[in-house]
């Protein structure tokens, strides 16, 4: 299964887990504790992980395709929430 990873810097990262599963909520299944979440959609799932100074994320997928699907939602509900373009470095 591929898998990818990016740590965004953010000084309120618990707060991002926290906005982007009220957000989620409504459309899919979310485990979660204080400062990480694991959010389960139709073709993968989303790892959160909130750290003091960066929102680490983890992305799983069944192909490559749908991989950078993922990422790319994932990416637009990090900007929509925060307001800015995010220059989202993913790592496969």
């Amino acid at each position: 299964m591929p898998i990818s990873r990016a740590e965004i810097p953010a000084e309120d990262a618990k707060g991002l887990v926290e906005r982007l599963c009220r957000d989620w909520a409504d459309a899919r299944p979310i485990d979660r504790e204080e400062t990480q979440a694991r959010v389960i959609f139709d073709e993968g799932s989303c790892l959160l992980q909130a750290e003091p100074d960066r929102l680490i994320v983890a992305v799983e997928t069944l192909d490559d395709e749908t991989l950078d699907r993922l990422e790319g939602k994932v990416n637009a509900a990090l900007e929509g929430l925060t307001g800015v373009t995010l220059a989202i470095v993913w790592e496969n």
